[in-house]
């Protein structure tokens, strides 16, 4: 069940190029080597490797996460529903239910793929800790501002009196 090691596929010359993904992950993308004279198409010696049938995973292992099935969590009640053989995967969710879930799966122990669920329950506590001090700070502001126009209109209305 283990899965069979490859090379890394990455397009002709992306070592030379930062463009092309030198120190760029997000740039590493394969696109496949066109070109009368490209060495990399003929599958010369001593070039990179290119995309072919050969390299693709067994039946069994494929698409597997950590020798476990891959399941799409989206609620709190298929987080409950989960079985041995099979890995969370948060799916694209608001973030009410985004952090439901992670408290759910914190309290059950259970990891979740793609979410540290401890880093982001402490950084989701943090904004909210932030923002509620913003919002005392504007209504402290209001109330003094709200106090010093009254103390000036009843000053100059004392004045006009006189």
């Amino acid at each position: 069940m283990n899965k069979k090691s490859k090379p890394k596929f990455l397009r002709k010359d992306s070592h030379k190029m930062s463009k092309l993904g030198k120190g760029r992950k997000k740039k590493q993308k394969w696109k496949k080597p066109t070109g009368r004279d490209n060495k990399m198409r003929e599958k010369r010696k001593g070039h990179r490797k290119v995309v072919s049938i050969g390299y693709k995973t067994d039946k069994i292992s494929r698409g597997m996460i950590e020798q476990k099935v891959p399941v799409e969590i989206s609620n709190i009640a298929q987080l409950k529903k989960l079985r041995e053989n099979e890995v969370p995967v948060l799916a694209n969710v608001g973030m009410k239910k985004k952090i439901e879930i992670a408290k759910a799966a914190q309290k059950a122990d259970i990891k979740i793929h793609n979410l540290n669920v401890e880093k982001f329950l402490k950084d989701v506590e943090f904004k909210a800790k932030k923002t509620s001090e913003k919002k005392t700070d504007k209504k402290n502001e209001s109330k003094k501002e709200s106090k010093e126009k009254t103390e000036n209109k009843t000053s100059e209305d004392k004045k006009w009196k006189q």
